[in-house]
């Protein structure tokens, strides 16, 4: 079977709260490929620290500014957030991030798609903040 052309404006997506405590307006996706959405904190929050069980994820800064730390495998690294910064968060990495003092906002691809019938997609785990 063919998908059909998606097509949403950020203003028409639904916004909600992750499990890590950002707002996130879902956008389009390719399903059992990948989804797009908009992440946003809002000035001095810090998000609670996360793994993901089944997917990774690819950022990219469009306003704002704030750090990402990010754990795997005994490796830490904390990156400065600004616009024009894209990242990986390849799978079984924790993560947090933060906003400095202004509204941070990313999008990401979260490979594959974001499965809506998982709670428990997103693990809690012990953060840098």
């Amino acid at each position: 079977m063919t998908e059909r052309f998606t097509t949403l404006q950020l203003d028409q997506a639904p916004e909600v709260t992750a499990p890590d405590g950002s707002r996130v307006r879902p956008l389009c996706v390719l399903p059992g490929t990948a989804s797009f959405a908009q992440f946003e904190l809002a000035p001095g929050q810090t998000a609670k620290a996360v793994s993901h069980a089944t997917v990774q994820e690819i950022w990219y800064v469009t306003s704002g500014a704030g750090e990402m730390w990010r754990s795997q495998d005994g490796r830490e690294e904390v990156t400065a957030l600004e616009p024009g910064v894209c990242l990986t968060i390849p799978l079984g990495t924790t993560f947090q991030f933060r906003a400095g003092e202004q509204e941070l906002r990313v999008v990401a691809v979260t490979v594959p798609a974001w499965p809506t019938d998982s709670p428990d997609e997103a693990r809690f785990e012990p953060g840098r903040w």
